[in-house]
């Protein structure tokens, strides 16, 4: 499968999506108040707050802020205040002074130099402090203001995070990674003693795997945000993207792209199963991924194993972690899981992720850098969270279970016209024949394995990769019924290195 096919298809569905999504991106970029004024030489050395209305049922305020005049030395510096006031309960709210154009709080988290806590609604004040402006100077404002509410599409308004990158293609990450916000551990600076591993640890450890993006997840809590806002603006090639691994007594689930409450609760009065959780959780709009299922539960790790009873309704699930850190062809493998939920109808994207607790600390004692081991490499539009998650829905994914920074598995196919690639549904009519093109690059002696639900395809194709960039063709001719087809690379053991996600064939209608 070529890049050009790629670039085709990306092409094809950027033109049939961008009336809609131009659309709904204007709407999320409208602010909702936008305060406007004029300072001048008399406002020198004074304050001025800009007074707005929070209406009830916010959860977050961001605000974008610039001004004109800097070229005659006018400064501006910006801070926030509560309802009420600067000694109120949520008073003074934060001060960046001239050193952010924008920055954002909500009840979790909060942009370095602000405070994180309730939105409550009322009268809110943005404070200007002029340092400087000349005499005879003047200069214009204006303060953009979004308000974000539980339940909104985004995370954030897209004016926080523009991509990192533009450009389409595949983009390589670690999806499971705990820091000093939850168990993550490290030696202290002297050697003597572990002490919680500070967050930057991780993310300078992937940052020098060559990582394209990381989801911190640690154990029911959102607390790394914080952290992360403070982190991304330097590490400005490597994304980070907010989630937590909810734990549970009967299993663990990662939740990508959001930080609002969750009550991770399973078993209690207000969350008596994982049915009541996963429904709580939809209107949040992030990812969610069972988590090791395969795992024993016990005093060593426990609810680690996924045990979850009444049985969960799979529909309210988007992938799985068919690899924790070096589990592939392991007898914990969560590969059988997530193919026991395809063959269920469920299409559920297979991730990875290291389950990192010790940052790059241990490489010494295993002789690698344990992050983004594996790599869960994801076809995104470009490098931000909205598109590396709807890449992860879509299930344009393929998990590189030893985390090289170059090995590639892609998989094509077509039929009547139509074309698919991983994650996407074929329609084969009975009788008709679909045709494949398989690319594996960087695999020089591995072994190729075309799987047709979960067993190999006969007959089979070549299945000796003798090169660094290796290409398949095959048919296959349908009966009519629903299928899925992926593909592996394993090794001499028959261990697997690359990971496929299916194209579905004949989906039955309503499955996902």
């Amino acid at each position: 499968m070529s890049a050009r096919f790629f670039r085709s298809l990306a092409f094809a569905l950027a033109c049939a999506l961008l009336p809609l999504a131009a659309i709904h991106a204007a709407d999320a970029e409208k602010p909702d108040v936008v305060l406007h004024g004029e300072l001048s030489g008399k406002d020198n050395q004074t304050y001025r707050p800009l007074p707005f209305d929070v209406p009830a049922g916010v959860t977050r305020i961001t605000v974008q802020f610039d001004y004109t005049g800097r070229e005659e030395k006018t400064t501006v510096d910006l801070g926030l205040l509560g309802p009420d006031g600067f000694r109120g309960q949520d008073g003074f709210r934060g001060w960046s002074g001239g050193t952010k154009k924008l920055f954002t709080v909500s009840a979790t988290d909060a942009t370095p130099s602000y405070l994180p806590g309730a939105i409550r609604p009322g009268r809110w004040q943005l404070l200007l402090g002029i340092p400087n402006i000349r005499p005879e100077s003047h200069a214009n404002y204006t303060a953009s203001i979004w308000f974000g509410h539980a339940g909104d599409p985004a995370w954030e308004p897209a004016v926080l995070h523009p991509p990192l990158r533009k450009e389409a293609g595949w983009y390589r990450g670690d999806l499971h990674m705990h820091t000093a916000h939850s168990d993550g551990g490290c030696k202290s600076q002297s050697g003597a003693q572990r002490v919680p591993c500070p967050l930057f640890f991780t993310v300078q450890a992937a940052a020098q795997r060559g990582l394209d993006f990381i989801a911190i997840t640690d154990h029911n809590t959102v607390s790394h945000a914080n952290a992360m806002r403070e982190l991304q603006p330097y590490f400005d090639t490597l994304l980070l993207i907010p989630g937590r691994e909810i734990t549970t007594f009967t299993g663990h689930a990662n939740l990508f792209g959001t930080t609002a409450p969750v009550d991770f609760r399973v078993g209690s009065k207000d969350v008596p199963d994982w049915n009541a959780l996963l429904k709580a959780i939809a209107p949040l709009h992030g990812v969610i991924s069972i988590n090791h299922a395969i795992r024993p539960s016990g005093e060593i790790c426990m609810g680690c194993g996924w045990t979850a009873q009444p049985p969960v309704d799979m529909a309210q699930v988007q992938a799985v972690e068919a690899v924790n850190g070096s589990d592939a062809g392991t007898q914990i493998s969560g590969i059988p899981f997530w193919e026991s939920q395809l063959a269920r109808g469920y299409r559920l994207t297979a991730i990875g992720g290291s389950d990192n607790h010790e940052a790059f600390q241990n490489e010494a004692r295993i002789g690698t850098n344990p992050t983004g081991v594996p790599a869960t490499v994801v076809y995104a539009q470009e490098l931000s969270m909205p598109a590396v998650l709807d890449g992860i829905r879509a299930g344009h994914v393929f998990i590189d279970t030893e985390g090289s920074r170059d090995r590639v598995l892609e998989l094509s196919g077509e039929a009547g016209g139509a074309k698919a690639i991983m994650g996407d549904a074929l329609r084969v009519p009975a009788g008709a024949t679909a045709s494949f093109d398989v690319h594996v690059a960087h695999a020089k002696g591995a072994t190729l394995a075309v799987l047709l639900d979960g067993q190999p395809l006969t007959p089979a194709v070549d299945a000796r990769i003798e090169g660094d960039d290796v290409r398949r063709a095959f048919a296959w001719h349908s009966d009519g019924k629903p299928h899925w087809l992926r593909v592996e690379v394993r090794d001499a053991a028959g261990k697997p290195l690359l990971v496929g996600n299916p194209i579905y064939l004949n989906p039955a209608t309503g499955s996902r």
